[in-house]
């Protein structure tokens, strides 16, 4: 999830827009309740696609992906076929990963994160490929040098195989490069209406306790691309903040909240803070430090006369909920492997479906 942009430079953070393509895969063993294998592919942080052992199809996640499937009748046909494959080979994976860290049971995830990033202002992109195994880096894609990166001793023979493969690589850095960044923007075309429209957000100021912290909480907003930030007297603040990360609403919008740590700031300086948010687009919403404006858990200060109760954790709860089940499910890769002597061998570059 992405987190707070912080204003290095306004204009250009909100002058231009950084637009990703991101899929992952994640492979488990030893969690009964959770599908063996789960594919899922995102533009701009909203899914489209959705794919797990349980069910062995491709679920579409957007209207518009209708339109991608009668301009690309093999669609479906290739997915699923990618994804089988994908689901095979982390199977394998994880037993190879066992025998590396030395286990013998016990539940354990593999996972796969990659994609690609472009900015419309300037055209530059990036490209990124990262494994993990229970919850830790393992191996990532050096674009610069095309080798791999390996943070864990385990992780170092595969390194020095998949080295090797220097035309292999040459295809991934071409992969990222251009034909991600490609299909990414087709995607932006095919749901230009969802993914490129602008929903103004609904800022609060929310506080649990006298003693806590007052917290800035902006939510229904799109895209996810937006400045939050503190200010004193007209000046961003740097400390006594406390940025959160950007979050998912259940309606497809995203929220995020930034804390402002009071202990230093006596009430009759409040009227000197206020709350900016910024997103392209809208004309920027500006909340003051006023004690009538803040929802509470402790008091019946604030708007809707309930003490806030409703306004403070019902947001948080919710957008809690569906990160976690967002990172559940989250986890898409298109390499297939094969098990020789001990080592994954790529058998494939990577294509869009």
């Amino acid at each position: 999830m992405s987190t707070v942009m912080y204003r290095i430079n306004l204009s250009v953070c909100l002058s231009t827009v950084l637009h990703s393509l991101h899929y992952s895969y994640t492979g488990s063993s030893g969690l009964p309740t959770v599908p063996e294998f789960v594919a899922v592919g995102m533009v701009d942080g909203v899914q489209f696609y959705y794919y797990d052992s349980n069910t062995q199809r491709t679920v579409l996640k957007q209207d518009w992906m209708e339109q991608v499937i009668r301009d690309h009748p093999d669609y479906l046909e290739r997915s699923i076929g990618l994804s089988l494959g994908s689901q095979q080979s982390f199977k394998t994976n994880i037993g190879i990963l066992m025998k590396r860290f030395n286990q013998t049971g016990g539940a354990h995830v593999y996972q796969e994160m990659y994609g690609c990033e472009w900015d419309d202002e300037d055209g530059i992109t990036d490209g990124y490929d990262h494994h993990g195994y229970d919850g830790e880096d393992f191996l990532s894609l050096n674009l610069k040098t095309l080798t791999w990166v390996a943070p864990v001793r385990q992780a170092i023979t595969t390194k020095r195989t998949w080295d090797q493969y220097r035309g292999y690589n040459e295809q991934q850095k071409n992969y990222y490069t251009k034909e991600c960044v490609d299909w990414l923007k087709k995607y932006l075309v095919y749901g230009r209406r969802t993914l490129q429209r602008t929903e103004r957000p609904r800022v609060s100021l929310l506080q649990r306790s006298p003693s806590s912290p007052v917290v800035c909480h902006a939510t229904g907003f799109y895209p996810d691309r937006v400045v939050v930030f503190w200010r004193r007297d007209g000046q961003e603040l740097h400390e006594q903040v406390d940025p959160g990360e950007v979050l998912p609403n259940h309606d497809g919008t995203f929220q995020v909240s930034v804390d402002l740590n009071l202990k230093a700031v006596p009430q009759e300086d409040w009227g000197r803070y206020e709350c900016v948010v910024q997103l392209k687009g809208i004309k920027d919403i500006s909340t003051p430090l006023d004690p009538a404006l803040i929802r509470t858990n402790w008091g019946k200060t604030g708007v809707g006369g309930d003490g806030g109760k409703s306004g403070l954790t019902i947001p948080i709860i919710i957008g809690s909920l569906v990160l976690l089940l967002a990172a559940a499910a989250a986890v898409v890769g298109v390499l297939l492997y094969k098990k020789r002597n001990g080592e994954w061998i790529k058998l494939s570059k990577r294509t869009e479906a």
